[in-house]
């Protein structure tokens, strides 16, 4: 049984122009949810009593929008430096005196819980304590593009956030560090102050976010797992000149009959999407009793599930849908149809499949009172 972790507090540091990344890195999309939302979450999560989020002047708004839906978070603004930064964080936050604050940079989105629970473990017998791993690649010395010399690496270490430390001591070493001097991290600054700092066990996943190449590095590590829904949907034949299905309009002596265009193949396509994210139906979505879809292209219902998967950091791998009729003939439209869905979904061409079939005249189809179609769709969403 996992016991409940002692009383705990977080600070996590989101004032950074993130210039070498190309933009506010903590504000952007990692996962289908901004960088900083992902350490929240799992601070709060872990059981912190508040988290304050220290962010650039001006910031607020995009803060609030990234942390929506959450409660135990507030903000304070940062300083010029990182050092002042954590100390507007400390200031926010307030005692007791030896409550276990972790501090924490919000570019380092990949947080778990046992991490949390080294850190704050380790607070029994040291003043602080770091994540860290030990260096696994020969180090080298350069001069002018030369290799100058090798490096022991025997006893150095990656130090990762967050960093525990109890509350008054690490606002006290704050107060004693220079100004002028720059702090690697809270670590140093509080072992400049006599302070002890243990190690515990980092997580490789716990990786910087620094340069634009670093996001793909960091969405490759998010844990996913592969989904497939399935769809089905049928529609009577009525008067008309045309047919609408997969996205492609088909010339026939009939029509299909419904609220909106009728397209059975897309129907049964984001029926499809939206049940591999338990995410209901098309009929949640989009009403038939909602006079604004009547006659609407069936486009926008696909759009809209494809977004909403998106919006959830997750990915259509591919899609098969299947039409049954006897009338018309889909063969010759197969293509074009493959095509659209492959323009809507943005997939590849090989990831989109569209067959069709009869029912030898047997049941509904095959006594051509209606088309019927049945879809599946395979997609990753985040663990």
């Amino acid at each position: 049984m996992t016991t409940a972790l002692p009383a705990f507090a977080a600070i996590v540091v989101a004032a950074g122009s993130g210039s070498r990344a190309g933009e506010a890195k903590q504000w952007r999309a990692l996962g289908g949810k901004p960088v900083a939302r992902w350490s929240v979450e799992v601070l709060l999560a872990a059981g912190a009593e508040e988290v304050v989020v220290v962010i650039a002047d001006g910031a607020a708004a995009e803060a609030r929008t990234a942390l929506a839906g959450l409660s135990g978070w507030r903000l304070a603004t940062g300083g010029a430096t990182r050092a002042a930064s954590v100390r507007n964080g400390l200031k926010a936050l307030g005692g007791p005196g030896d409550r276990p604050v972790l501090i924490h940079d919000a570019a380092r989105p990949l947080l778990d819980a046992p991490v949390i629970r080294r850190l704050i473990a380790a607070l029994q017998d040291a003043d602080g304590a770091l994540p860290a791993l030990p260096v696994a690649d020969s180090l080298r010395r350069a001069s002018d593009g030369l290799v100058a010399g090798a490096v022991d690496r025997e006893g150095l270490w990656r130090a990762q956030t967050p960093q525990a430390f109890r509350y008054q001591a690490i606002v006290d070493a704050c107060a004693a560090w220079p100004d002028a001097e720059p702090a690697t991290d809270e670590a140093a600054v509080l072992e400049r102050a006599g302070g002890r700092v243990r190690i515990v066990e980092g997580d490789p996943r716990l990786m910087k976010l620094t340069f634009p190449e670093d996001f793909a590095m960091a969405e490759a590590l998010i844990p996913r797992q592969i989904r497939v829904g399935q769809g089905f949907d049928a529609h009577r034949w009525g008067p008309g000149t045309s047919v609408w299905l997969c996205g492609v309009e088909i010339p026939h002596d009939q029509t299909l009959i419904g609220h909106s265009d009728a397209d059975a193949g897309l129907h049964a396509l984001t029926d499809a999407i939206l049940g591999a994210m338990g995410d209901g139906d098309i009929g949640d979505h989009f009403p038939p009793t909602d006079p604004q879809w009547r006659g609407v292209s069936s486009d926008r219902f696909l759009i809209h599930a494809v977004e909403r998967l998106h919006a959830r950091g997750g990915r259509l791998i591919n899609v098969d849908v299947t039409l049954i009729c006897e009338r018309p003939r889909v063969k010759p439209h197969r293509q074009a149809m493959r095509e659209r869905l492959a323009e809507l979904l943005s997939l590849p061409l090989d990831a989109v499949s569209v067959k069709a079939t009869t029912t030898e005249a047997m049941g509904f189809t095959g006594r051509g009172e209606g088309l019927a179609a049945q879809a599946l769709a395979t997609l990753e969403l985040i663990a």
